[in-house]
């Protein structure tokens, strides 16, 4: 007798086993086998045969141009196209389908797209690319382009991208957008997109909890700029702006200098309400301040960038090329793109998201040239030249602009001062300082430009004079002397109040330290460094002074220190930059994303 031939392993006997059976043993005997490229070998031969327009069933007009495609491809990958195709529109059945609302090019990118997966975003094309994603709801092309856009986010586009992402609808970009737009407010508010702002966009921006401010005077610069960017109309609105600058959080001296000072101000009762307020504000003892409780004495509360320390340039011992930067948070040090070329004794700051190093010395020439870093890019280019050569000079930003103060130009130190616009690339002379100064230290405090020390080489001395400058009187004035001669001294300001750190007077170097309150007019002595430090780098973060390099009279340093006001406690960073340098430039930028 004749076997029966065995049934296969994944049935019974006599009838078929359901497919969603849970049998363990019929899954061990019957793998399914997924093929991962049969999708795309499908999707290649679909796009081949469009391009051939074989069995095309479709043409999508837009504009003059004309594309063959297959319906059930277009259905399965947009809804838009899906909900034409399959339900009772007359676009149901029609050989042509015209779209109006998107140009041919970019209509063509996306069923490019549609059949490939491919897609490039750029700058050129995003801002039609998007919104004509969305209508043909193809969301991993919108998301692709709020990605672009968000890794394009930058001081003088962000609330360009803000408003166009609101348009769109593009929610996640928007709120990202936003958040840097109030993490780099200083910057934002240099650039034409906030001066064009709407009433109601400046309100929602300046009174958010979350701005990202060294001080509450950025926020009234801010308004003031606003404002007389077209004063005929906007001058109207300073009540309903001023409501929302924090003036109690204001230095007095920057109340009665600056903001009374002000014709927008004077003009305005009900912003002289709001400068009253901050008046019984600082005559309140500090204990009965937190019981004045309104929306502007409340703190900002901003969520801090990740910031990093950058030090350009120096002398090791000649002029050098070479940038580091200090990590915070991950508390090392890194180099990132060099300088065009040597360059020490050269003024430093941060502003509109750049590093600038003005001025100094190459090695063999005082310069007047002057470059800028972008910390995204990482690159460095050249901006205008000053209008004179100048090294060991004084850098800082008051107002938006840059000022490069005295310095010394190969033959004589100079008590003249110029500004720099950034919008116009255009260097300008200001008034020029009381004494001539080289070595100088500068620092803004209260909307006023405080020029330090130095050496002033008619005399042949280290100076203890200090003079401060109004931008709104330009006019220099002197205030209260240190109580040492410090020339080559870092300066720095923590907590509205400015320090001088080290220096030296002859031959000898400081390790001492003094701070001046504008409010007293005093200088007062606090903790001596731990380190006797002159042409050394200072800069404020976290609310500590970080002291950088310089030289001690015999070396140059490759060790900083910072100081902690709380404590009156200097301590050595434990980590040291890879190159001892004097002379750098030193500033604090945020984190590039």
């Amino acid at each position: 007798m004749e076997t029966p031939p065995r049934p296969p392993a994944c049935t019974k006997q006599g009838h078929q086993k359901p497919l969603d059976s849970k049998d363990d043993n019929t899954e061990k005997h019957c793998p399914v086998t997924v093929n991962p490229w049969h999708m795309k070998k499908a999707f290649k031969v679909m796009n081949e045969l469009r391009s051939q327009n074989l069995l095309c069933d479709v043409t999508i007009v837009a504009e003059d141009m004309e594309i063959s495609a297959h319906r059930v491809v277009l259905a399965a990958c947009s809804p838009y196209f899906h909900a034409m195709f399959t339900g009772e529109m007359s676009e149901s059945r029609a050989k042509r389908v015209r779209i109006k609302e998107v140009d041919g090019w970019t209509l063509r990118m996306l069923i490019d797209y549609v059949y490939t997966a491919e897609i490039q975003v750029t700058e050129e094309n995003v801002q039609v690319l998007l919104p004509a994603a969305g209508l043909l709801q193809l969301q991993d092309v919108k998301k692709t382009c709020c990605e672009f856009l968000e890794s394009q986010l930058h001081p003088v586009n962000c609330l360009g991208i803000r408003a166009f992402a609101d348009m769109h609808a593009c929610t996640d970009l928007l709120n990202k957008a936003n958040t840097y737009a109030e993490q780099h407010f200083a910057d934002v508010v240099l650039s034409e997109e906030f001066l064009n702002l709407g009433i109601e966009q400046v309100c929602s921006l300046i009174s958010s909890d979350k701005l990202t401010i060294s001080s509450e005077e950025k926020v009234f610069e801010a308004v003031i700029a606003w404002v007389n960017h077209d004063k005929d109309v906007r001058q109207e609105f300073m009540a309903r702006l001023m409501e929302h600058v924090r003036l109690p959080l204001l230095p007095r001296e920057y109340l009665v200098q600056r903001v009374e000072e002000e014709a927008l101000v004077k003009n305005s009762s009900a912003c002289k309400d709001y400068l009253i307020e901050a008046m019984k504000y600082h005559l309140l003892p500090t204990e009965q301040r937190i019981l004045m409780k309104s929306v502007r004495t409340r703190l900002r509360t901003p969520m801090n960038l990740p910031k990093l320390m950058v030090v350009v340039g120096g002398q090791a011992p000649k002029a050098i090329r070479s940038v580091e930067c200090y990590d915070f948070k991950e508390e090392r040090w890194h180099q990132v793109a060099e300088l065009p070329s040597r360059r020490c004794r050269a003024g430093m700051v941060y502003m509109a998201g750049l590093v600038f190093a003005v001025g100094g010395f190459n090695g063999s020439l005082r310069v007047r040239t002057v470059d800028s870093y972008d910390p995204v890019k990482d690159q460095w280019t050249s901006v205008a030249n000053m209008r004179d050569r100048r090294s060991t000079l004084g850098a800082a930003v008051l107002n938006g602009l840059l000022y490069a103060v005295g310095g010394f130009d190969g033959s004589t130190g100079l008590s003249s001062v110029e500004a720099y616009n950034i919008k116009s690339n255009e260097w300008f002379h200001v008034a020029p300082m009381n004494t001539r100064r080289s070595s100088v230290g500068v620092a803004v405090v209260g909307g006023l430009l405080y020029a330090v020390g130095g050496y002033d080489g008619a005399s042949r001395q280290c100076l203890s004079t200090v003079e401060c400058y109004s931008a709104t009187a330009n006019e220099w004035t002197y205030i209260a002397e240190m109580s040492t001669r410090r020339s080559g001294a870092g300066v720095g300001v923590l907590n509205n109040l400015l320090y001088a750190v080290g220096g030296h007077d002859g031959p000898l170097v400081r390790k001492s330290v003094e701070v001046y309150d504008p409010a007293t007019n005093t200088w007062r002595q606090v903790a001596d460094m731990n380190m006797c430090r002159r042409n050394a780098g200072v800069c404020a973060v976290n609310g500590l002074l970080y002291v950088v390099g310089g030289d001690d009279g015999s070396c140059n340093l490759a060790s900083v220190e910072y100081y902690n006001p709380t404590t009156d406690k200097w301590t050595v960073v434990s980590s040291c930059m890879s190159t001892g340098r004097s002379y750098a430039g030193v500033t604090v930028i945020d984190k590039p994303l």
